[in-house]
């Protein structure tokens, strides 16, 4: 008897005409949503020793130089016509370069460290980033410099009591002026920040900030016409000076046009690090 034995097959190979497997993979649970992107960039703020030198260096100059202005003023003296608000908050204008840096290393530095790659990879839609990084940033600063600003104004008060500079948080625009110092401060690290995104160059944007914010409406003040010394009371510095006095102050505007001014400063600036974002490669 002859025994016959079964041909062996060869094992199923998918050719190009043959149909590939039906398998679905199983969905990702790994989802980029606002809020986990929005997550991603405090941890990254709070990660980092730059931001901790920052934010530090100017709640210690503002509080460090309200206390001084109260302790050091008399009744009577050159500084009687100040707004008390303003007096009290003289170290703002240098606790404002500290938050400048810090915005401006909050995008410029990831260009400057490479790190903006890999924040862009985990967000191809790259925007998101940037929205993130602006809002983190005003969130975090408005609130640590509003509490900076009502605790500086209590301890200068503990001084000012007795003189004319006497005021409480319960006098006509006070808190208004507080908040306006805090939110001036805010807007202002959101243009460097901005800026920085912009430019995506640390000393770069740093410097486009103090020339072009800081020392040119000095420059342009120095021209004869009244056009121009109109148009400077909207520029970003003199509206943030207007945001923080519980009085009019003469050649300012009043806080609401600042606020609006100061705003779209920041806006724009961002607006166009956004469009540049999309058009350029990292």
């Amino acid at each position: 008897m002859t025994t016959t034995h079964p041909t062996p097959q060869p094992p199923n190979r998918i050719t190009p005409s043959s149909p590939a497997p039906s398998a679905s993979a199983p969905p990702s649970p790994y989802r980029i949503t606002p809020a986990r992107v929005l997550r991603s960039e405090w941890h990254k703020l709070r990660s980092l020793r730059s931001t901790w030198i920052t934010v530090i260096s100017a709640i210690v100059v503002v509080l460090g130089v309200g206390l001084i202005m109260g302790g050091t003023y008399t009744s009577g003296g050159g500084d009687s016509d100040v707004d008390t608000v303003v007096l009290t908050l003289y170290g703002s204008m240098l606790g404002q370069l500290c938050l400048i840096v810090l915005g401006t290393l909050m995008t410029a530095g990831e260009y400057a460290t490479g790190m903006i790659r890999s924040s862009l990879t985990a967000v191809p839609a790259r925007l998101p980033v940037l929205w993130a990084k602006a809002a983190v940033f005003a969130a975090s600063v408005f609130t640590v410099m509003f509490a900076t600003t009502l605790v500086t104004f209590a301890g200068a008060q503990a001084f000012l009591h007795d003189t004319d500079q006497a005021a409480s948080f319960t006098d006509p625009g006070v808190l208004r002026a507080l908040a306006g110092n805090a939110g001036a401060l805010t807007l202002m690290g959101l243009l460097a920040l901005g800026l920085g995104a912009l430019l995506r160059s640390v000393p770069g944007a740093i410097g486009a900030f103090i020339g072009g914010v800081m020392i040119l409406p000095e420059i342009l003040g120095m021209l004869p016409y009244d056009v121009v010394e109109r148009a400077i009371m909207y520029f970003p510095t003199q509206a943030a000076g207007a945001l923080g006095s519980a009085t009019p102050i003469e050649g300012t505007i009043s806080p609401g046009p600042a606020l609006l001014a100061l705003s779209l400063w920041a806006g724009t600036t961002l607006t166009a690090a956004a469009l540049m974002l999309n058009r350029r490669d990292v």
